[in-house]
């Protein structure tokens, strides 16, 4: 529509604000259309014409910096079922951070199936969903076209043809099944990657990390970025080698995280000796001990003592200051070997009581049978049972009824459903929240009843997880039959 159509059409519509007739005043294409009826027939011929003017013809241009995308990936799994929607809607509502909406997409995965994107889509710098929605990611982060087929494997050449998120999984899947490949595949492509890429690319050599990665993970201390030279000098230490020459004097960071622990001996017979954290003497203390906590490795400062990573964590003693706790349970978890890791969390889960709560820290680093053997002894102890919201990267459905009922976690969550403390109340939603994802489909039905008998609403939006948890075996089993 030229200038002259537009002031043409204005011109109508003025007329009929005011009431006036308006058929001369249209285009001559108009009229032909027009003409030949009643004076009124033409004036409503007139004005429908103007209506789809209006909507279709001055309709603003897209701008010329919008780009034209290609559709969203089809995903691996089939999409949720529309019935679920709803639950799975209110679920993700309850669900108060990225974290726990995480959670919900786990859990809808491991029972076989993919969320609507009109629900939720992954971010693009997300690493914590699951793999099966690499193609979404990728579509996120607008670096277009498919994922390259699967069944293709991630070599040199076809490097730039597998999208970040694509590679990301190639590469962990490579490093459990052949980590010597991949490791020479990082080697010659991180180089050429910005720094964020790069400290993505090497952190993945925590799968299958062994003896001979050591070399290239040596070479990245001559890397631009302090990031990967530190994260470098963290996987040197789980081998149990220094990344960095310490010269031991007093300038040497774990010579002075040293001086903040006191080393005693115990025992009358057989003497050995005991770590326990110095008393600090002002707040400047506690923030300096922090930061080497955070920077030196736990093999360094396990040397300085004359002590190895076992014989150190075996002589710590935990209790004593309880900051202190967490900063060595944190080094361990980052620079601490697989057999430290183990040993320090059998430790702590045989010996029960609040020191096990330590093992938390660790869980990224254990395995499946660790992580769930904590999980059921926190169920075990009601005075830590909101613990259990922070264990990270524990399986999805798998808690079965015993193991929430022969402990104290029910008769605790019953309770605080049943009192009037507002603060024990929410503190049980967020619990029902994690259970909800923990349990089997069967153990969430039953928790359901439980707590609804106790007194909780069964609409209440902190049974969003376990009943959309139910909600998905019923639907598998209608599928099934």
């Amino acid at each position: 529509m030229n200038e002259g159509e537009q002031t043409g059409l204005a011109t109508m519509r003025d007329c009929w604000i005011t009431g006036g007739a308006t058929f001369d005043l249209a285009p001559t294409a108009w009229k032909t259309i027009a003409g030949g009826a009643s004076p009124d027939e033409q004036e409503r011929r007139l004005l429908a014409i103007a209506a789809q003017a209006l909507d279709v013809a001055l309709r603003p241009a897209a701008p010329k910096t919008l780009k034209r995308r290609l559709p969203l990936p089809r995903l691996a799994l089939p999409m949720l079922p529309e019935r679920l929607r709803p639950l799975l809607r209110a679920a993700l509502k309850q669900a108060v951070d990225a974290r726990r909406k995480t959670r919900v997409v786990t859990l809808v995965a491991s029972r076989g199936f993919v969320l609507h994107p009109m629900d939720w889509m992954p971010a693009a710098s997300d690493q914590s969903s699951p793999d099966v929605y690499a193609p979404w990611i990728d579509w996120q982060a607008n670096v277009g076209g498919e994922r390259h087929a699967p069944q293709d494997k991630l070599t040199v050449e076809n490097w730039d043809e597998f999208y970040p998120a694509a590679r990301r999984i190639a590469l962990a899947d490579m490093r459990r099944s052949n980590p010597a490949s991949a490791r020479l595949l990082i080697e010659a492509k991180a180089s050429g990657e910005p720094a964020e890429v790069r400290l993505a690319l090497i952190e993945l050599m925590r799968f299958g990390l062994g003896a001979e990665d050591a070399p290239f993970l040596k070479s990245l201390s001559a890397d631009r970025s302090g990031k990967v030279r530190e994260l470098a000098d963290r996987m040197l230490a789980r081998l149990g080698e220094h990344g960095r020459s310490n010269d031991g004097g007093p300038d040497d960071p774990a010579a002075e995280l040293a001086a903040f622990i006191s080393e005693s001996k115990s025992g009358f017979i057989r003497r050995r000796s005991i770590y326990t954290p110095a008393k600090l003497k002002s707040p400047a203390q506690e923030k300096r001990r922090a930061e080497l906590f955070e920077t030196c490795n736990l093999v360094e400062l396990a040397a300085r003592f004359g002590a190895t990573e076992p014989e150190f964590i075996g002589a710590w003693q935990f209790g004593a200051d309880n900051d202190a706790d967490i900063l060595i349970a944190q080094m361990v978890a980052a620079s601490g070997s697989d057999a430290a890791v183990t040993h320090m969390a059998d430790a702590l889960v045989a010996g029960g009581g609040k020191p096990a709560l330590l093992a938390l820290h660790l869980t990224p680093r254990l395995d499946s049978r660790r992580r769930r053997a904590l999980v059921r002894l926190i169920l075990k102890q009601a005075n830590y049972l909101s613990a259990i919201n922070l264990a990270e990267g524990i399986d999805a459905g798998w808690l079965e009824w015993d193991d929430l009922s022969n402990g104290s976690a029910l008769a605790a969550l019953r309770s605080a459903v049943a009192g009037n403390d507002d603060a024990r109340r929410r503190g049980a939603d967020d619990i029902l929240e994690t259970i909800g994802f923990l349990a089997t489909a069967t153990t969430a039905a039953k928790l359901i009843d439980e707590v609804v008998a106790a007194g909780m609403p069964p609409a209440a939006p902190s049974l969003g997880v376990l009943r959309l948890n139910a909600a998905l075996a019923e639907h598998q089993s209608l599928t099934d039959t």
